[in-house]
C-alpha cells in the first residue's frame, strides 16, 4: 500500500524529491522515506539509504549537499565525514540518514520510527 504526502506540502515534497533524485544518481540503495506528519514535532520526514563503503558514504553526502545548497533548501546541521558507517543531514523539513549496510541493519530506523508512513521515492512523483 503506498501514501502520498498531502497536498498542502507541496514543497516539503518537492524538496524530498530533490533530495532522493541526488541520492539516486549517486546509486544509493534502499532509498526509503519514513513518513511523519503530525506524529513528530521534530521533524516531517527521514529519508534513510545505503552506501556500498565509506567513500560511497561520503560521494552520496556530497552529492546531496551540493544539490540542496543550490537549490536553497538549508542544512541544519551535518556530520563531519568520518568513517563511521552512519551519516545524518538535517534539513529542518527532514532529515537525511546514510548508512552502511551493517549500521543500518543494526539502528533498524525503519522498524524502530514503525508508526511512520513508508514510502518509497516513486510515491513523490504522485
Amino acid at each position: 500500500m503506498s501514501f502520498s504526502i498531502p497536498a498542502h506540502k507541496k514543497e516539503l515534497k518537492n524538496n524530498l524529491a530533490l533530495a532522493c533524485d541526488s541520492l539516486t544518481d549517486k546509486k544509493a540503495e534502499d532509498l526509503r522515506l519514513l513518513y511523519f506528519g503530525d506524529k513528530s514535532p521534530l521533524t516531517d520526514c527521514f529519508i534513510v539509504a545505503t552506501g556500498t563503503s565509506d567513500p560511497h558514504l561520503k560521494a552520496l553526502r556530497n552529492n546531496l549537499e551540493k544539490t540542496l545548497k543550490e537549490n536553497k533548501i538549508e542544512i541544519l546541521s551535518q556530520d563531519r565525514f568520518q568513517p563511521s558507517g552512519w551519516l545524518v543531514l538535517d534539513a529542518i523539513d527532514f532529515v537525511i540518514h546514510l548508512f552502511s549496510k551493517e549500521q543500518r541493519k543494526h539502528y533498524a530506523l525503519e522498524h524502530l520510527w514503525k508508526d511512520a508512513e513508508q514510502m518509497e521515492p516513486e510515491d513523490l512523483k504522485k
